[in-house]
């Protein structure tokens, strides 16, 4: 993957539920809508943010659909104002304006779920030469053994912390991000003010 700049595009979305497992359904959907998509590596789809209950993620009023591409895939990636998500099984996602929000140097960063099927011990190992292929020195914390279901798929994994970043390799582990299935939210890192609680 090259270090083109990479940034957010997040869509107003308009919505109330979205069953457990949504992510696979989702990124079809949306993959559906913008059929370059599918074949842009460096293409990521952040977890939607909501209340889980019932079986199932519940919207807030402004819930967003958050896109991570390279930067010369913004205006391409605004075609999608306007779509229909169909989920199927009656769950609907109706897709508003976008609004670009551009990457900064944050010091401390973190991944809900970085898939590997690896041990802690051997997962650890993987991310310090993961973090030295990228040119970043920042510290790492890993947090607890996490699975991620999507309909058929089941990922397993952890979450990340990556902290003390210079601004360059804050924006280059972003940009990169870890590990495999981005389409599904993971591997994806998020500025964070302080280091979470990962217990």
């Amino acid at each position: 993957m090259t270090d083109e700049p990479v940034t957010d595009v997040a869509f107003a979305l308009r919505g109330q539920f979205v069953p457990s497992g949504y992510a696979q359904r989702l990124w079809l959907a949306v993959s559906a809508a913008l059929p370059w998509l599918a074949d842009e590596p460096a293409a990521g789809l952040l977890p939607l943010r909501g209340t889980e209950q019932g079986g199932g993620l519940w919207l807030p009023r402004r819930a967003r659909l958050v896109l991570r591409l390279p930067a010369g895939r913004v205006e391409a990636a605004r075609t999608l104002e306007g779509a229909t998500l169909d989920l199927g099984q009656g769950h609907v996602l109706q897709v508003g304006t976008a609004e670009e929000r551009p990457h900064h140097g944050h010091p401390t960063l973190h991944a809900a779920l970085v898939a590997t099927e690896l041990d802690e011990t051997a997962f650890g190992e993987q991310v310090r030469q993961e973090l030295d292929d990228m040119g970043v020195q920042g510290q790492w914390i890993c947090g607890r053994e996490r699975m991620l279901h999507c309909d058929n798929v089941a990922l397993r994994g952890f979450s990340l912390v990556v902290h003390h970043l210079k601004g360059e390799q804050s924006l280059r582990l972003q940009a990169r991000g870890m590990g495999s299935a981005r389409h599904l939210g993971c591997g994806i890192f998020l500025p964070f003010k302080a280091i979470p609680n990962l217990e």
